[in-house]
């Protein structure tokens, strides 16, 4: 039973593109086809990498929100033991650093991924016109 392939949802199935080449013996008619499969694996490669950036964008707001459960927490640590109050501030900005520098990262890989996802519609033949 563990050897056998489980299908979870409905659309993660993987779709085959046929390669169908007639040979004809004309050059042009052969080529047409390489280039069609050259560009639906140049839009796969940007879709992906579009999926690969929206992943890390969530981990950088991941970070940022347990950063900041920390801060809160040593913030709270800090109030509540006098004696080691110090070292629990240092590590409040420390965790508040790390909140700032996530936050940064998922705003970054927020741009990678509009990116990657204009090169995945240029790719697959959508054109962008910018009137300004």
């Amino acid at each position: 039973m563990s050897e056998e392939k489980h299908h979870h949802g409905l659309f993660h199935h993987k779709k085959e593109t046929p390669v169908v080449v007639e040979d004809a013996g004309d050059y042009s008619s052969s080529t047409v086809g390489y280039e069609k499969i050259e560009k639906e694996q140049e839009y796969e490669k940007h879709v992906k990498e579009e999926k690969h950036h929206k992943r890390m964008g969530h981990l950088g707001e991941l970070e940022t929100a347990a950063a900041t459960a920390i801060a809160l927490h040593e913030k709270h640590e800090a109030k509540k033991d006098p004696e080691r109050a110090h070292r629990h501030k240092l590590e409040e900005r420390i965790a508040e650093a790390a909140a700032v520098g996530g936050g940064g990262y998922a705003y970054h890989e927020h741009g990678e991924k509009k990116e990657a996802k204009e090169e995945a519609e240029e790719s697959h033949g959508k054109k962008h016109h910018h009137l300004f």
